[in-house]
């Protein structure tokens, strides 16, 4: 089968040996697993960190976004059937879907929109865990709750951001204000529902302050944190909330005492890497995402169409991320 990999971690991806069109074996379901055709893959931040940080002497396949036709089903499935169109975010402790066939766990697949094509649908999967998990499960707001709660959301025109802003307007009452520094991403972030948008190159409180806010209950903090970290203490209001998803070097939680303050981190791997007992939630989550995106709640969050899945256009998506320009989901489709 057709696939795009590595062997030599740390190449800028300029070269073209950081990502190299390959012939790689088709590979075969565990009890669990689903053997996918994929039709399309979206391109994310870990896939340019996995990239660029682990050594592996065999071909390392990418990619934890997908579109796919069940082609096959292990002895133990009972979600799916060949035949069926699913989405899913995968798991990072296995090959990733860079590739025309690919297994994934049914219990953290879910069922494609049946109102969207595969390259819209490639943009949900792992953003949409991602912001579900963090906002309901870390934060703990409770769906058609947050009256009087406010959100505050750095770095919302990304692909997180994107995806955690509409949920956070259509299924909470909270108050949103999102971060974007370009004129074009503030416009994204307000055309998904945000309440507000304030520029996070700028002092954060002052601009809280500027459109009647104050302190926020709840931050999400999906970039950059240890650059922002002293400015969210000081922006979230006593019992707050921080949750975030990405990987400052150090953190010190002490500030975070005054206030009584709590700390959470989205991991959306976590639950598959550990085989947790909960891990079906992943599945009910995305079937759910699946329904609201066929009745018009939620929207595709697909940034920009790259074309075909293979090395040449894959590098250039890669570039695109790994500038931090992005906004929403880069999306390649079909071989």
């Amino acid at each position: 089968m057709k696939a795009i990999a590595f062997t030599q971690h740390g190449l800028p991806i300029d070269d073209p040996r950081a990502l190299m069109d390959m012939e790689l074996p088709k590979p075969t379901p565990g009890p669990r697993d689903l053997l996918v055709e994929v039709l399309a893959v979206a391109v994310n931040p870990v896939d340019t960190k996995v990239r660029a940080g682990t050594a592996s002497t065999e071909p390392k396949v990418l990619g934890w976004d997908a579109v796919g036709i069940v082609r096959e089903t292990g002895s133990a499935v009972t979600l799916f059937q060949p035949g069926d169109e699913v989405f899913y975010a995968g798991s990072i402790t296995r090959p990733g879907n860079y590739s025309e066939f690919h297994l994934v766990d049914e219990r953290i697949a879910g069922h494609k929109p049946k109102t969207i094509d595969a390259a819209h649908a490639a943009a949900l999967p792992l953003t949409s865990i991602t912001a579900w998990e963090l906002l309901f499960d870390r934060l703990g707001v409770v769906e058609g709750g947050g009256e009087g709660d406010s959100l505050l959301i750095i770095g919302a025109a990304g692909g997180v951001g994107s995806i955690l802003v509409q949920l956070a307007r259509q299924l909470t009452r909270l108050t949103i204000i999102g971060s974007a520094s370009r004129p074009e991403t503030r416009h994204w972030v307000l055309g998904l529902g945000a309440h507000h948008v304030i520029d996070h190159s700028q002092p954060l409180v002052e601009q809280l302050q500027q459109i009647g806010v104050g302190q926020v209950s709840h931050v999400a903090s999906l970039t950059h944190t240890d650059s922002y970290y002293p400015q969210l203490i000081e922006a979230l209001r006593p019992q707050g909330k921080l949750a975030l998803i990405d990987d400052p070097q150090s953190l010190d939680v002490k500030p975070m005492k005054r206030k009584s303050l709590s700390l959470h981190w989205e991991f959306m791997f976590a639950r598959s890497m550990f085989e947790t007992p909960d891990m079906l939630a992943q599945h009910e989550l995305l079937n759910r995402v699946s329904a609201l995106i066929d009745q018009g709640v939620l929207k595709t969050t697909l940034g920009e169409h790259f074309g075909r899945i293979n090395a040449q256009n894959l590098r250039r998506a890669h570039a695109v991320v790994e500038s931090g320009k992005a906004r929403g989901k880069l999306v390649l489709e079909g071989f």
